[in-house]
């Protein structure tokens, strides 16, 4: 599901407040570490990811590795902060979604 403007406007004003749980460091971008993101996005739906300075990967690449590898969206990107999204697949852990889905 592609999100529309005010959809990513309600969730970047969800993940404001919130503080990054996982970040990119010297070791880059590897299918561990996706897995980890999309095990963890599965249980909150919205999160926030934080790249170090000593990655040794670029901005623009983290977004592609993460869409092109994934169903995360990546809602908005703020210096070397994102904020990923994408819809739980168990019901009892959407919060975010059935918000969404009525904008």
């Amino acid at each position: 599901m592609k999100l529309r403007g005010k959809q990513k406007r309600y969730l970047r004003a969800q993940a404001h407040n919130m503080r990054p749980l996982f970040q990119v460091g010297k070791e880059g971008l590897t299918p561990n570490w996706l897995k980890q993101i999309e095990d963890a996005i599965e249980k909150r739906e919205l999160l926030k990811i934080n790249m170090l300075q000593n990655a040794l990967v670029e901005d623009d690449e983290v977004v592609a590795y993460i869409e092109n590898n994934s169903k995360i969206q990546v809602v908005q990107k703020i210096g070397h902060v994102f904020v990923l999204y994408k819809q739980a697949d168990k019901k009892e852990h959407r919060t975010y979604s059935l918000e969404v889905a009525k904008i």
